[in-house]
């Protein structure tokens, strides 16, 4: 009987790996350390946890192969074939800087170099029509220069190929007959939309990446397989969703940025468990923090992101928010004699003053230490903290500067990490129309449930709901997740005259394309979900938004009214007056897999007592005797009063003075919060 589920996140610290009992729905963990090959990681991991692969029916895995590798630059060597006189697009770029008003600045050198990107005679016009057909005699012999210089992908990249890829459809067949074996992506294939340097970008990447994960993918598969595994190797991609790798070799780009979206899946599961339709992740680890949005029980999506800023990849992805704030966030002053708390960290080495590792800056977890917040002891006593330490970085770096007494230069600290958290919660809410109080706050990750009562106060959340195993929540996520692809097409038109036959047609062509690829895939008709949108926006705009539409689509009148109500969410206002015009067409293709149901927990009427008591600071003053549990104690439906302090393994739960706790029947912990 094949039923476990098995889902690994693999981070740049350590591997994390969530099993789940289909028939009791009870969930156990494992955390290893990551290996300069995560699959050793995995494999050990999977051993270290006692899994038999041959009764594993799902193993889903969110990666972060594909972001390291565009960040550190290790990308095999791929070229760029463009049409005649646009090869330096993805240099030009839009122009625009990170650091707007630093003119020593630069952006990053594009991914691939200027000799490799080579061009054909070719072109065609806005509307479609072929005004040059391809010349296949200088198109074999670019071929035969690629050949030649090793490269290992090619992205092909022409004009106005978003809405008629013919030419570059030859060009392919070109390639592949010359460079038999090597991914080809063509932008028309990739990313069929308007707006060239975002297409081309987005097809670099695509290209770029295509070798380095379908190496990946299939060395972990075959190393599943060997070891008793026989059902898919599922993939989180950005999108929320996972893909086999059958469809990785095509769209390899989508698992750029993997690992963050499982994090924003688990947790707005969770916070629809507990009832929660509007949720926000806030997922707090040692370098970073990543918040997420989630409204009226849908993740916020955009297609404005990157790894590396200047070079957009425009495949959907969930909204996450990361700012340099975690457990290993450094305190320290500014030229202005202010206190500031990261981006920069002490990582894993030399780590914080308390491990003892020759780390002498105070970070968050030593302030939480001297606050009494944070015990002697992590992971189950395998990582020990040392107080005097912690005091002594606390001491030098912030207290004596300041003239503040020991605890107070603690929670200075401390105060100064959750406004930046804060800030990160309005940035991705308020300032997208959403009001915080409408929402519960999921804190998770190694250091989510020591500030997230703090952040949901200064906010105004009224309550905070954290996980059973917050540091393996990402994990979680993998398990949460359909298969999913996401389908555009552009389609540029003004509301007033759009015939609505016209537009379902086309949605029509992408839903046939859509089935034919999760039906490669293994997903049966019946477990195949289409969503509609449409990107809309006021005309004389670029900015657009993206609207819900009906299938099948009858009236264009409708879209209008809806896309009038959005931008006045998002925006504040509307224009009724104002003509709309469209953008493109969105389709996103689910298939559904089955999902095992979390264990539920019926209330035990039992109260459990404290292991012990400690002294414990939540303002500058005098501390508070305070009970410390032990989480695996805490039966469903246990409630309790802060202050409280709830250790586990993977975190540590802060519950303050001024709110209350209860289990749930899932073992969540959800904190009441009064403003």
């Amino acid at each position: 009987m094949q039923t476990l589920r098995v889902a690994v996140d693999v981070g740049g610290t350590f591997t994390d790996i969530c099993i789940m009992d289909e028939e009791t729905g009870l969930i156990r963990i494992e955390k290893t350390a990551s290996s300069a090959d995560p699959i050793d990681g995995i494999m050990y991991g999977v051993e270290r946890a006692g899994i038999d692969l041959a009764k594993v029916g799902l193993f889903s895995h969110g990666t972060t192969i594909a972001t390291n590798a565009l960040i550190t630059r290790r990308l095999p060597r791929t070229a760029m074939v463009c049409t005649q006189g646009f090869r330096d697009v993805i240099e030009i770029r839009r122009a625009n800087k990170e650091e707007l008003w630093d003119t020593y600045k630069d952006v990053v050198r594009p991914y691939i170099p200027r000799r490799d990107r080579l061009t054909v005679p070719e072109r065609i016009d806005a509307s479609g029509t072929v005004l040059t057909p391809l010349d296949e005699d200088e198109a074999r012999k670019v071929a035969r220069i690629l050949a030649r210089r090793g490269v290992a992908a090619v992205a092909v990249c022409f004009m106005n190929a978003y809405v008629n890829g013919e030419n570059e459809r030859r060009m392919k067949e070109i390639l592949m007959e010359e460079l038999p074996g090597i991914p080809i992506s063509t932008s028309s294939a990739v990313l069929p939309e308007i707006f060239e340097h975002e297409r081309f970008s987005t097809t670099v990447v695509n290209a770029a990446l295509s070798p380095v994960v379908v190496d990946y993918t299939t060395r972990l598969g075959d190393r599943l397989r060997r070891d008793g595994y026989t059902r898919d190797l599922l993939l989180l991609h950005t999108g929320g969703g996972v893909m086999t790798p059958a469809s990785v070799k095509d769209f390899a780009a989508r698992l750029a940025g993997s690992g963050i979206a499982a994090g924003a899946i688990a947790s707005r599961h969770i916070a629809m468990l507990c009832g929660y339709r509007n949720s926000i992740g806030l997922d707090i680890g040692g370098t970073s923090t990543d918040v997420s949005l989630a409204y009226d029980g849908q993740s916020r999506v955009t297609k404005d992101w990157h790894i590396e800023f200047g070079y957009p990849i425009r495949f959907a992805s969930i909204e996450v928010m990361t700012i340099g704030a975690g457990g290993g966030s450094l305190a320290w002053t500014d030229e202005a004699g202010s206190l500031r708390n990261g981006p920069q960290s002490a990582g894993a080495i030399p780590g914080p003053a308390c491990y003892g590792t020759g780390g002498t800056q105070p970070t968050n977890t030593d302030a939480n230490v001297v606050l009494g917040r944070l015990g002697t002891s992590l992971a189950g006593g395998k990582v020990t903290l040392d107080p005097a330490l912690a005091a002594e970085a606390v001491r030098t770096a912030v207290a004596e500067p300041f003239g503040l007494e020991l605890h107070a230069a603690a929670d200075a600290i401390i105060r100064v990490a959750n406004a930046n958290m804060a800030d990160a919660v309005r940035l991705i809410s308020i300032s997208r129309g959403y009001d915080p109080r409408d929402f519960a706050l999921v804190a998770f990750g190694g250091a989510g449930a020591l500030h997230g009562a703090a952040v949901a106060r200064e906010l105004a959340i009224p309550a905070v709901i954290v996980p059973p195993n917050p540091g393996v929540t990402s994990a979680l996520g993998c398990l949460l997740v359909d298969i999913q692809h996401d389908f555009s097409e552009s389609f540029l038109a003004a509301a007033a005259d759009c015939d609505p036959a016209k537009i379902e047609s086309a949605f029509v062509r992408l839903e046939a394309e859509a089935m034919e690829r999760l039906a490669h895939e293994g997903v049966a008709s019946e477990d195949i979900v289409l969503q509609r949108t449409v990107d809309m926006m006021y005309q004389g705009q670029w900015r657009s938004l993206a609207v819900p539409a009906p299938r099948p689509l009858t009236s264009v009148d409708e879209l209008v009214e809806a896309f009038h109500a959005s931008h006045k969410r998002e925006y504040n206002f509307r224009r009724d007056e104002q003509p709309v015009g469209l953008f493109r067409l969105n389709l996103k293709a689910v298939g559904m897999v089955p999902k095992a149901t979390l264990a539920s927990h019926e209330p035990t009427g039992v109260t459990p007592e404290p292991t012990s008591r400690r002294p414990v600071w939540f303002e500058a003053g005098a501390p508070v005797d305070t009970p410390v549990y032990t989480r695996t104690d805490l039966p469903a439906g246990f409630r309790f009063a802060g202050p409280a302090i709830v250790e586990q393994v993977d975190s540590t739960v802060v519950v303050p003075p001024g709110t209350t706790a209860e289990v749930d029947r899932f073992l969540n912990i959800i904190i009441r919060v009064s403003e």
